[in-house]
């Protein structure tokens, strides 16, 4: 196997791409921790916690590509089916994010400051027990890769691993400027129910893609 073997093409790069500008643009549990850290402890605090998320997301995508790749060889069959039901589920979350909306409300009160380590380790652990996260990877990965493609764990493992470099321009800047991304987001909250229209919209479109798909 060589390396272009583990590289999906360029257009399914760029679908992926463009449904990770939207999960990190949108307000969820992980930024209000981020960008709450910043304002109580400063940014050193909220970076440390973010770090600790992205290696969480690393944990993830391991676990997931491992795991699918043992499905994979079991049954493509098996593998569709979990597309399928992943569809159901990214349905899901477009619903809950036009019924509810975004849940954003950071934490500024100031706080003793901790150690980069601890905030790490708070970033990591509250991204590794989130079982939502686990499900979410579960249904998002596999829809940028074919069950009958022979090299199907090595994308999975690709797409996993660009997805951190892919959203840290978005999330880093917000973590910077958490007092004024924070401040903005409570001025206006039409911004942020566009955010939300605008997740259910890429959602919907992806799970309408899993319901067409077939094995081949």
């Amino acid at each position: 196997m060589t390396l272009a073997n583990a590289v999906p093409e360029l257009s399914v790069i760029l679908q992926f791409a463009a449904a990770v500008f939207v999960i990190a643009i949108t307000p969820g549990p992980d930024m209000t921790l981020f960008v709450g850290r910043a304002l109580s402890q400063g940014r050193a605090a909220g970076l440390a916690c973010m770090s600790g998320a992205m290696t969480g997301i690393l944990i993830h995508t391991l676990l997931v590509s491992l795991g699918l790749s043992a499905l994979i060889v079991a049954s493509p069959q098996a593998f569709l089916a979990l597309k399928v039901v992943g569809a159901g589920y990214l349905i899901f979350l477009a619903f809950q994010a036009i019924r509810h909306g975004s849940a954003f409300s950071p934490d500024a009160r100031p706080q003793k400051r901790r150690p980069f380590f601890r905030n790490w380790a708070m970033g990591l652990t509250i991204n590794l027990l989130n079982p939502k996260i686990v499900l979410f990877f579960m249904t998002f990965l596999p829809q940028f890769v074919s069950a009958a493609d022979p090299y199907a764990p090595q994308k999975l493992l690709f797409l996993g691993l660009l997805f951190i470099p892919l959203s840290l321009p978005v999330t880093v800047p917000m973590v910077l400027a958490a007092d004024g991304f924070s401040a903005m987001l409570k001025r206006a909250p039409r911004i942020m129910r566009l955010t939300d229209y605008l997740f259910a919209g890429v959602f919907s479109a992806f799970a309408l893609k899993i319901l067409g798909a077939s094995a081949r």
